[in-house]
């Protein structure tokens, strides 16, 4: 039997489809419609960098911009419908998911009592009853707050005191949670005072775990090969997202797609059955500005296989060595990523330096125009109120 062929039109278009950027970019953006993104998206990436706005809130602003970040804290302060945990990174992650993250509490306390022992400072499980008893007895804290007497250290996340690797090692075991962030500081309190009862008591088989996870990253992905199943949540191993992909393609419950690059070259991933008869159309034909942490992007190799852009974050690379900045920011229309733009919150202007058009893309007056358009609104959404330009800011 043959395999069918998506072309890269028609997966560029189910892809960003499924991560909520072919619709125009409407709704409250909060409440029941916020809940209703991160649940599509499975989670939102949290980030502290703050050149314009955080990660998380320009991910939810790019989907909804009546969106505002008081409106995700609610939902995780407040009402519960979110809690914070662990992907690739912390994210705010639809409560739902709560019990499937058992699975990951157990793997990652394993490997930190094996790792962590070895490279951070001092012997942090000395201080775990110690730190747990502190928050059971006297009520949330954060990580400043343990520890009393304690070297600091440098601060950095490689030399933390044995106390906050403690607190850490809790929270990434699922023992306390955190209730709420001061400013962008952790607050942590006992898991069972912070998660609601059904979700805390709800408990799953591992390999139902591993079941929700694969098929969870397959609604979300649209296509994908085993591999890019288990980053998605960075939650199952890569064999254990291949022997469900066996499991499944044998049962009949997926199927084998080859899916077109930009390049025209064909990549062998798997389905839903009914993917090929799915009629999504083109985007609309909207300029959006994204994160760089974007759940559209988050795959470097995927972006570039089915975008042909090539973006990686240069905070790490020293001054004279960037290509573009400390921190750009994608720019996406329509079904195409267009280029890439530095852009920073500067006393109450956003001050754009620079926009690099990707490679074909003409800045005729009208992109320019929606460019400047959507400048005006991303003004607006970081609190500011005007925007600037460098002279020759289009590269």
């Amino acid at each position: 039997m043959s395999v069918p062929v998506l072309h890269n039109a028609q997966a560029r278009h189910l892809f960003l489809a499924r991560h909520g950027l072919a619709d125009r970019p409407s709704g409250p953006g909060k409440g029941a419609d916020l809940k209703g993104v991160i649940d599509d998206l499975g989670f939102v990436q949290l980030d502290s960098v703050n050149t314009f706005a955080r990660a998380h809130d320009l991910i939810l602003w790019s989907r909804r911009q009546r969106f505002r970040p008081k409106a995700l804290q609610h939902l995780l302060h407040r009402d519960r419908k979110v809690f914070e945990h662990w992907t690739h990174d912390a994210a705010v992650i639809p409560m739902e998911s709560f019990a499937h993250w058992r699975l990951r509490f157990a793997r990652d306390a394993v490997r930190m009592e094996d790792r962590w022992k070895e490279w951070r400072r001092g012997d942090f499980t000395a201080k775990i009853d110690a730190v747990l008893r502190r928050i059971a007895d006297h009520g949330c804290c954060t990580s400043g707050q343990v520890g009393e007497g304690e070297s600091r250290g440098s601060g950095g996340w490689w030399d933390w005191h044995p106390s906050k690797t403690a607190l850490e090692y809790l929270w990434r075991s699922g023992q306390v949670s955190v209730v709420r962030r001061d400013g962008f500081t952790k607050v942590y309190d006992l898991t069972e005072r912070v998660i609601p009862a059904e979700h805390l008591n709800a408990r799953h088989h591992p390999q139902q775990t591993i079941d929700w996870c694969c098929a969870g990253a397959l609604d979300r992905l649209g296509f994908a090969t085993s591999g890019e199943l288990a980053a998605f949540w960075d939650h199952v191993t890569s064999a254990e997202a291949k022997a469900w992909c066996a499991v499944a393609l044998s049962e009949g419950r997926i199927i084998e797609v080859d899916v077109e690059g930009v390049d025209g070259k064909l990549r062998r991933s798997f389905a839903w059955p009914g993917l090929m008869d799915e009629d999504v159309g083109a985007p609309v034909p909207r300029l959006r500005i994204l994160s760089p942490f974007d759940p559209a992007l988050r795959d470097r190799k995927r972006a570039e296989r089915l975008f042909g852009f090539h973006y990686r974050i240069e905070i790490f690379v020293p001054e004279a060595k960037r290509k573009y900045g400390y921190y750009v920011f994608p720019v996406i229309e329509g079904d195409r990523l267009i280029g890439r733009i530095d852009m920073k919150r500067e006393e109450g202007v956003l001050a754009v330096r620079a926009f690099w058009p990707e490679q074909g893309v003409r800045m005729g007056a009208g992109r320019v125009q929606a460019l400047e358009t959507e400048l005006e609104r991303a003004a607006a959404f970081g609190g500011c109120e005007r925007v600037t330009y460098a002279e020759d800011w289009i590269r």
